[in-house]
């Protein structure tokens, strides 16, 4: 079984597909029950953010998955499998594993460095194991990824060279607004980690005040608590005042995973008519994906309207290039260390069988001297019986041992495949290892061989006929 990742993001779409594609809290678990449906895939995770929705599936076939997860986001999003395919990216087997990897580390964020995706994916695979539709690959993939990323913001700069989407926005709305955000009033719609984000930069960055609203009110007044904790005045309000709240703020961010706009044209105008000054500006940072607020928004006056395309192209985003390299050799070295593991966990069964085959021929061999020597004394036997399975055991292992230490190189499988082939381990029986993990790696579309690329979209194009 190997893992196959189909995705979509800021590299390779722009904003208006990646809302198209969007997999929203809600619609996840039935994604995932679709998608483990199908009779090619076994285990599946979504990682979904403002940036990216990357399936990682568990399969048994690369082209009948990759047609069955192809068909399904199609479905989800409304849009031709032609349009799809021309903005996603596909990556099997240990390229997959790299991707992961990178991703967690924060080397394929838009803004290179950021943290929070380590909580995107924590996220993501516990929603799967929810649903029982992470075993043991999954498991072991995603743990590894968190501890990559981890390790990454722990030994490298990557942090300094790049921040979050939030402190690149709320830089950018401090330019807009002239002086900076101390003392200025700040609204923050979504009590999520963005929002929770949102709040810790405001704090650092002197704000005055902090409105936050929430669709759950009870989630909001705990952001609230935790802006007021760290000295900051925080009130919250219901959706239904958002014009109110917004009359008096200098700055908004939202984001709130909603399917639609939560923030009007009509919200807007409404608020700068309840504004104590006509001239005094209004910056919202739209950070939701699909948006939060109405592109509308940004042609009134006395507004700025900054949404995640504006942020795309913000040269904050990246990082410097030392910190990247040495990002990158963290995950050059763990993914060579857990695809070695890989490989050794999937040689074990097979030497597993082969001691379980060497032990049944030695209880046989020992019966049979039972019915030779019915007259054997018990002491004598078993110093037989002993130095038989000596005897086995030396033999079996240098070959076992070494057979391990093959099978963690690139290719080590064939050494498993020759056991079972000397000994007659039969693939697929009870004491014999499943099928070796497949090595075959499918690159980023943009690194795809010319053989790759035309054999995924075939496949694909063929789901269209």
């Amino acid at each position: 079984m190997s893992v196959l990742l189909v995705g979509i993001s800021h590299r390779s779409a722009p904003v208006s597909i990646l809302e198209r594609v969007a997999v929203g809290d809600t619609d996840r678990p039935k994604l995932i029950d679709k998608m483990v449906a199908s009779d090619h895939i076994s285990e599946v995770m979504i990682v979904s953010t403002c940036n990216r929705v990357e399936i990682y599936a568990v399969v048994d076939a690369f082209h009948g998955a990759l047609a069955d997860v192809g068909e399904l986001l199609a479905t989800h999003s409304g849009l031709d499998l032609a349009d799809l395919t021309k903005h996603a990216y596909v990556r099997y087997s240990e390229a997959a594993a790299e991707h992961l990897f990178a991703v967690a580390s924060g080397l394929d964020s838009m803004v290179v460095g950021e943290q929070q995706i380590l909580g995107q994916i924590r996220t993501a695979y516990a929603t799967s194991d929810n649903q029982q539709a992470a075993g043991r690959v999954l498991h072991e993939l995603a743990q590894q990824a968190l501890r990559v990323g981890k390790r990454v913001h722990s030994e490298t700069g990557i942090d300094r060279a790049g921040a979050s989407v939030v402190s690149v926005a709320l830089d950018k709305a401090s330019a807009l607004l002239g002086d900076g955000l101390a003392g200025r009033t700040a609204m923050v719609l979504g009590a999520g980690s963005m929002g929770g984000l949102s709040v810790a930069h405001l704090t650092r960055a002197g704000i005055g005040r902090i409105i936050v609203a929430n669709r759950t009110r009870e989630r909001a007044e705990r952001l609230a608590e935790t802006a007021r904790a760290a000295g900051v005045a925080a009130d919250t309000v219901e959706l239904g005042d958002l014009s109110t709240a917004l009359a008096e703020a200098d700055v908004m961010v939202t984001c709130t995973g909603a399917v639609g706009a939560v923030v009007t044209l009509a919200d807007a105008h409404l608020a700068l008519a309840k504004r104590d000054s006509a001239q005094r500006p209004l910056v919202i940072c739209d950070l939701g994906l699909p948006r939060d607020v109405e592109p509308a928004v940004a042609g009134l006056p006395g507004v700025s309207l900054l949404d995640m395309a504006a942020l795309q192209r913000d040269p904050a985003a990246g990082a410097a290039a030392a910190d990247a390299d040495a990002a990158r050799e963290i995950v050059a070295g763990e993914l060579a260390t857990y695809l070695a593991g890989q490989r050794l966990a999937e040689v074990t069964p097979t030497v597993t069988a082969l001691r379980q085959r060497a032990a049944d021929v030695v209880e046989a061999e020992l019966l049979r001297l039972d019915s030779r020597l019915p007259g054997l004394e018990d002491p004598q036997r078993d110093e037989v019986a002993r130095t038989v399975r000596r005897v086995v055991d030396k033999l079996l292992h240098a070959p076992t041992v070494r057979v391990k230490q093959l099978a963690s190189a690139p290719g080590g499988d064939s050494y498993a495949a020759a056991l079972r082939e000397l000994f007659e381990l039969t693939p697929g029986s009870a004491e014999a290892v499943a099928t070796p993990m497949e090595t075959r790696t499918v690159e980023l579309v943009d690194d795809f061989t010319a053989g790759h690329q035309a054999e995924a979209m075939d496949v694909w194009k063929g789901m269209q006929s």
